[in-house]
């Protein structure tokens, strides 16, 4: 953003104007190359490119690289993204430091992102900055109004980006930060900005030492942060400004936070036992060792997904709704969250794109009217409107006419979706460095001695592995181990969940009727998939058999979910359903794949500590059907948790996973 207020002189013409971007803010670019914003009447940058100010008048400003050297995480807060060069210049400081924080989070504010293509415009001339900017540039994509998780460097370098009135994001949202970059336009055209308000929301965020760099240094801004308690001081300016301002968060009284109704957070990575190696479990041990924690996998199997998680083949998809209800903004934070492991899981040769996922698209064929999209999300004129057209919009015909539909059905192109093999997602994980895996390790028991450390002991009661950290991710078996340890978690309702699936191999006329991506809807279908010796097949389902939990399903059982399934496509896809009758119309059928999932009462994942008096003991479940949606999202917001890091996704859809609400909901009943 700008460096100072610097208005167009009456001589100066813009040597460019654009038309509003579909999905940013309208820039005008100066004749000197200089981006302009119409809305604030200022420059984002000085004419002297702001490459200096970025990496002097805030890295430098904050005492960084310095200030984080052999620190385990450091957490910046921005007040302005713009075109991302503070962020840019962060980040390339912390890929050339040695003593660089194992894990950089730089959460920035933004109200009016630029597009894509204006991203890349905006840059100085750097090419090392150009090359991390082209990765910023590609997850630049359906940014509505909310908060958005972005990921570098294999997860070590994590922008979140808050799409909103700064003043709205800092009185909701729930971080503490290390450094302040106060950057934005100047006070006399956006004065809410620098207001003495939005310097408490600023120091609401800050922990006593926190650092704040600014180009800024008029006298009410200065009055401001000193009353809140930062020693304040003019120090010589970056060009073409003569002075720059510095500041450190030490109040005369002890700053209090918010009680967000969890354990303290750990100082540094220890050791943690993760009980249950799906999916959710796979996640949550990804996600901590990424931080630098000893991770030990326990699991009564002797392979991994060998419960619900080893779905042959299953959807990552959105959820959509018209009022963009908890559950459409979890799927979205979550679908983003997948889409990134995937992606660095495959750049680190641990899953291979389309053989073990794709990043397919999937259509949803909606037999109910109308679709169910945001209003605001179909008015061009809304500025949500292409942000929101990203994640879905509906099908054009061409779409439907590929899955044989008739034109007049209603249905819905998911553009940031896609398919996923996750017994092959949870092995890639395990792969990760820092984690061990411990097969045919039944935990039934868990206690925590007088020194904090939690031991996992078998029936018999020998002694499985100790940590300083547990989490629970068994599915539907992760409360029947709460109860046993004498917890009271058992009281929770969380149910199990039967699914039964179809699926055999192609036949030369199934593979031809297939349509080239999958279909969700009522049951959903993924057409074409390999196995694990390269065979492609379809897949069908699922059942619903909520409370029933028998392995495997009677014959009996077995026939009536393969009509279930059949009399499901049969609405999705007639045509598909159609090419099928062979096998849905056999006399003798192959198995059904069955195992049981679980899901709370409100169907959303459960994500917190068990009990606060339980320091160390942690709950990750209730993925229900969607597992490969929300468990990567559901371990990154553990780790965030425990650390206590800027989250990953807004702080009331947080609460909304919060483990309490399942013992608020025990206690009442």
């Amino acid at each position: 953003m700008s460096v100072e207020s610097l208005p167009l002189p009456p001589s100066e013409k813009p040597g460019e104007s654009l038309e509003p971007p579909l999905n940013g803010e309208s820039i005008t670019w100066l004749a000197d190359g200089t981006p302009y914003s119409p809305r604030f009447g200022d420059r984002y940058r000085s004419e002297l490119g702001g490459l200096d100010q970025a990496r002097q008048g805030f890295l430098g400003g904050c005492g960084l690289p310095e200030a984080w050297a052999h620190a385990s995480q450091w957490r910046i807060l921005e007040i302005g993204f713009g075109f991302g060069l503070n962020f840019l210049v962060t980040w390339a400081a912390w890929k050339a430091d040695p003593l660089r924080p194992r894990v950089l989070h730089f959460a920035s504010i933004e109200a009016y992102p630029v597009s894509a293509d204006d991203l890349l415009r905006g840059l100085p001339d750097d090419p090392q900055l150009q090359l991390l900017a082209e990765q910023l540039q590609a997850q630049w994509w359906g940014l509505l109004p909310g908060v958005h998780r972005l990921s570098f460097d294999n997860g070590q370098v994590l922008l979140t980006l808050y799409v909103g009135d700064a003043q709205t994001v800092l009185r909701k949202q729930q971080l503490t930060v290390d450094s302040v970059y106060l950057d934005g336009f100047s006070p006399k055209l956006n004065p809410e900005l620098w207001s003495p308000e939005a310097m408490k929301n600023v120091a609401r965020h800050c922990r006593r030492g926190t650092a704040v760099a600014s180009w800024c240094i008029a006298g009410s801004v200065r009055e401001g942060l000193a009353q809140q308690g930062f020693e304040v001081r003019k120090v010589p300016g970056i060009p073409p400004k003569r002075h720059n301002l510095r500041a450190v968060y030490n109040p005369r009284w002890e700053p209090r936070h918010k009680d967000d109704g969890l354990p303290p957070p750990v100082t540094a990575p220890e050791r943690c036992l993760v009980i249950g190696a799906g999916l959710a479990g796979a996640a949550a041990a990804a996600s901590l060792a990424r931080r630098g924690w000893q991770v030990s996998v326990l699991d009564a199997a002797d392979a991994p997904a060998a419960g619900a998680s080893g779905l042959p083949s299953g959807l990552f998809c959105p959820h959509v709704s018209p009022d963009d209800s908890v559950l459409s903004r979890l799927s979205r934070s979550g679908v983003r969250t997948t889409l990134q492991i995937l992606q660095q899981l495959s750049i680190a040769q641990l899953l291979d794109q389309g053989k073990d996922w794709e990043h397919s698209g999937v259509l949803e064929h909606d037999l109910h009217e109308p679709v169910n999209l945001p209003p605001q999300w179909l008015d061009a004129a809304t500025p949500q409107s292409h942000a929101g057209l990203q994640w879905s919009c509906p099908a054009t015909p061409e779409q439907l006419a590929a899955a044989h539909l008739p034109a007049a059905s209603h249905a819905l192109w998911h553009e940031q979706a896609g398919w996923v093999r996750p017994a092959q997602l949870v092995k890639a994980l395990l792969g990760t460095a820092g984690i061990r895996w411990q097969g045919n390790a039944p935990v039934a028991r868990l206690a925590q001695t007088d020194d904090a450390l939690w031991t996992a002991m078998d029936a018999e009661g020998k002694t499985l592995a100790q940590a300083e950290m547990v989490v629970v991710a068994l599915g539907p078996a992760s409360t029947a181990l709460l109860q046993a340890s004498g917890l009271q978690a058992g009281a929770w309702e969380i149910a199990p969940i039967r699914g039964q699936v179809s699926m055999a191999a192609h036949t030369a006329q199934t593979r031809a009727a297939m349509p080239p991506f999958p279909v969700n809807g009522h049951g959903n279908l993924v057409p074409d998939f390999p196995n694990a010796q390269g065979q492609r097949q379809w897949i069908m389902g699922s059942t619903f058999e909520r409370d029933v939990t028998a392995l495997p399903p009677t014959q009996a059982e077995q026939r009536d979910a393969h009509a279930s399934n059949g009399e499901k496509l049969a609405a999705l896809l007639p045509e598909c359903r159609q090419a099928l009758d062979d096998f849905f119309a056999a006399k003798t059928q192959p198995p059904t794949w069955a195992r049981v999932r679980c899901a709370a009462y409100d169907r959303i994942p459960v994500v917190g500590p068990v009990e606060l008096k339980s320091n160390g003991l942690w709950l990750l479940t209730g993925m229900g059907s969607r597992g490969l949606t929300l468990s990567m999202l559901a371990g990154e917001l553990l780790a965030a948790r425990v650390h206590g890091e800027p989250l990953p996704l807004d702080a009331k859809l947080a609460l909304a996973l919060h483990s309490q609400r399942m013992s608020a909901r025990a206690t009442k009943t």
